[in-house]
C-alpha cells in the first residue's frame, strides 16, 4: 500500500484537459480523477464518456474515474470503451442496494473481459450511507475491489467544506481491511490532509487544494508526506 496522490480534473481548465492532467502528472501526482457527473445523481453536470476517450489520447496518466451519476451499469461500456483505468461508482446510485451493486461489480467484469481490458472496480458511499453495506461486497473476494471511495463532502461540487466526521468510516474500514486502498474526496488540503493521514486514508483527491495553490508541486509534496508518515508507523 503506498500514497496515492489524484488531482482533480474537475478544477482544471476543460479546454485545455489534456495539458492540465500532463502538467499534474509532471508535478508528481500519481493518478488523475475524472469527475463524472449527470445532473440527476447529483446536481451539477461535467464531462461524459467522449471527453474521456480524447483525453486518454493525450496522456498515459491513471484515469480515475468517479461516476456520479444514475445507473452506472448504463455507462459502464463507455468509460472502458474510452480508456478508464478506474470506475468507481456509487453504492446508492444503482438501485441502492446490495444485489444492485453487485450487478454493476459483475458487469464490469464482463466488459473487461469482453473488450479485454483491465479497468479496475471501486466503490463510493455519500456521508449519509453507512459504510457497514460495503463489507458484504468487500467480504467477497471474487468482487475484485479495487478501491472504497470515502466521500467527506456532499457529491456534486468542487470547493466544499471538509467534513471531518466522515474519517470515522475510514477508520472502521483501516482496521477492519488493513491493505485496501482507501480514498477520501472532498475538502482535502495541506490543512485537512493529517486527519485523512491518521484515520487511514492512503489514496486522496484534491481539485481546488491542488490547482489553485501558489505551488502545487509543494502542495502534492505535502499531501503525499502526511499519508506516507502515516504508513511508515
Amino acid at each position: 500500500m503506498k500514497a496515492i496522490i489524484c488531482p482533480s480534473l474537475l478544477s482544471g481548465d476543460f479546454a485545455n484537459l489534456a495539458h492540465d492532467a500532463n502538467r499534474m502528472l509532471d508535478l508528481g501526482a500519481d493518478w488523475l480523477h475524472v469527475d463524472v457527473m449527470d445532473g440527476h445523481f447529483v446536481n451539477n453536470l461535467t464531462i461524459g464518456a467522449p471527453v474521456v476517450k480524447s483525453l486518454r489520447k493525450h496522456t498515459k496518466g491513471f484515469l480515475d474515474c468517479h461516476l456520479m451519476v444514475t445507473h452506472p451499469s448504463k455507462w459502464v461500456h463507455d468509460f472502458i470503451d474510452a480508456g478508464a483505468d478506474n470506475i468507481t461508482f456509487h453504492y446508492e446510485a444503482e438501485n441502492g442496494d446490495l444485489e444492485s451493486t453487485k450487478r454493476v461489480i459483475q458487469l464490469i467484469q464482463e466488459e473487461n473481459s469482453k473488450q479485454q481490458k483491465n479497468c479496475k472496480t471501486s466503490i463510493s458511499v455519500k456521508p449519509k450511507t453507512p459504510v457497514d453495506v460495503l463489507f458484504p461486497i468487500l467480504d467477497d473476494k471474487n468482487n475484485d475491489i479495487f478501491m472504497i471511495l470515502i466521500m467527506s463532502v456532499e457529491p456534486g461540487f468542487g470547493g466544499q467544506s471538509f467534513m471531518s466526521e466522515q474519517m470515522e468510516k475510514v477508520k472502521i474500514l483501516r482496521h477492519k481491511y488493513p491493505n485496501l486502498n482507501i480514498q477520501v474526496d472532498g475538502g482535502v488540503s495541506e490543512e485537512t490532509i493529517d486527519k485523512v493521514a491518521k484515520s487511514g486514508g492512503n489514496v486522496v483527491v484534491a481539485g481546488s487544494a491542488i490547482f489553485k495553490s501558489k505551488d502545487p508541486k509543494q502542495t502534492i509534496q505535502v499531501l503525499r508526506q502526511s499519508i506516507e508518515t502515516q504508513l511508515n508507523k
